[in-house]
């Protein structure tokens, strides 16, 4: 994935409360890939994720498009990067619309219910996009989660962003619903968006992703391919878990099986 990368690091390190929380993390992401990171709990998934788009201070060099992330201004940022959030947590009763249309701020759009025709369009799309065109009008407070979060995943997509970087989107979400998200996330990828997905779902990162990134403690573990990438090796000693492996409908199937001692 080193070709025409879009988004590169390079010895990439962030300190949180005086605890290295990552150290030393260089890759190099290219547009129209769907990326799978994952690692163990406390790894560092969610710091990486939030120090890609300048979220938290951080030590090394970032860029994106050609330009280092520190030359750009908050309202740049905000337009080449969508960030979809741990939980999608919503506390406004607000039409699902408006809740789409929040996807627009980057682009100058400040109030949903005055948008022109490119901010109406990009809305409708991101709602077909996810199948919540159905819902527009509803008050999305009064959605379940699973309906919640494709919700949420709609206003991330009508930012037209480049780079859509997603902590745990599946997380809660019954097994339908997980796979609605993935290909809503693979579909993007495939329409030329770099997409960075944190899982703990191997399966799910196995089947969608083009590359998958192992974190452990902070580290790098490994990166490439997911058969590569989520090798005996890397399972049994990162995760300390063996795995079966299949094929099914030209599609590779890890699951992890059993804990090693």
């Amino acid at each position: 994935m080193t070709a025409a990368a879009f988004l590169t690091a390079q010895a990439l390190s962030v300190k949180l409360a005086g605890r290295t929380v990552l150290n030393d993390i260089s890759l190099q992401l290219s547009s129209g890939h769907l990326v799978a990171l994952v690692g163990p709990n406390g790894a560092g998934k969610t710091t990486l994720l939030r120090a890609l788009a300048g979220l938290v201070p951080s030590d090394g060099t970032i860029q994106v498009g050609g330009d280092a992330l520190s030359s750009l201004a908050l309202s740049e940022r905000a337009r080449r990067f969508a960030y979809l959030p741990q939980g999608h947590l919503v506390h406004w009763p607000l039409p699902v619309r408006d809740i789409v249309a929040l996807g627009r701020y980057p682009h100058g759009a400040t109030d949903p219910g005055r948008l022109n025709a490119k901010d109406s369009e990009a809305v409708l799309r991101a709602m077909q996009a996810t199948d919540v065109v159905e819902f527009a009008e509803r008050r999305v407070t009064e959605l379940s989660g699973g309906e919640r979060g494709r919700v949420a995943l709609a206003r991330v997509l009508a930012v037209q962003a480049p780079v859509i970087l997603a902590d745990e989107p599946t997380a809660s979400l019954d097994p339908r619903y997980q796979i609605d998200v993935m290909k809503s996330l693979r579909n993007a990828a495939d329409q030329g968006v770099l997409v960075i997905v944190v899982t703990h779902d191997l399966g799910l990162a196995a089947r969608f992703a083009d590359a998958v990134l192992v974190l452990s403690d902070g580290r790098l573990a490994a990166q490439g391919a997911p058969r590569e990438a989520l090798s005996d090796d890397i399972m049994g000693g990162v995760f300390r878990v063996s795995a079966y492996r299949a094929e099914y409908q030209r599609e590779a199937v890890i699951v992890p099986w059993a804990e090693l001692r």
